[in-house]
């Protein structure tokens, strides 16, 4: 798979008739490893090994609702009493970072009212604190580690 900018990490990796598969740690169970896959495993882990986010709150692949239409989160983080924190989107490293991804993350936003939304093509990484109170939002400079979140 593809260098990332991100650390190297150990992952266990398998195949089968499909293709590869790669154990995603936090759903329990073997994923098809697709370049969007790849780019997802590698951000949990720098999530939880460099930025210290607690696994234990961290979900992939959450189903969510919006105006009647299933739709699915990538990863959100949620904070010590359950809630929506962080918000992950990913894209394959081939993808650009567009307004398109944005307006992707911000309409989930808009059911989960989370405080932070991360954009990731692997390569690219982009986080931003959203302000409630007076509707307006800031990117950071980098990724946060989860005791800054709070």
């Amino acid at each position: 798979m593809q260098q990332l900018n991100l650390p190297d990490y150990q992952f266990n990796i398998k195949s089968n008739e499909k293709g590869y598969l790669i154990l995603d740690t936090l759903r329990r169970r073997w994923v098809a490893l697709t370049p969007e896959e790849w780019v997802r495993q590698n951000f949990v882990r720098y999530l939880i090994d460099d930025r210290q986010f607690p696994a234990a709150l961290m979900n992939n692949e959450i189903s969510l609702t919006q105006n009647g239409i299933k739709r699915r989160c990538d990863t959100l983080v949620a904070d010590q009493n359950g809630n929506p924190l962080v918000i992950v989107e990913y894209k394959a490293p081939s993808i650009e970072i567009t307004q398109k991804t944005f307006d992707q993350i911000v309409r989930y936003n808009m059911v989960l009212k989370a405080q932070y939304l991360i954009v990731s093509n692997g390569l690219s990484h982009y986080c931003c604190k959203i302000d409630y109170e007076n509707n307006s939002y800031s990117f950071l400079k980098e990724i946060p580690c989860y005791s800054e979140l709070l």
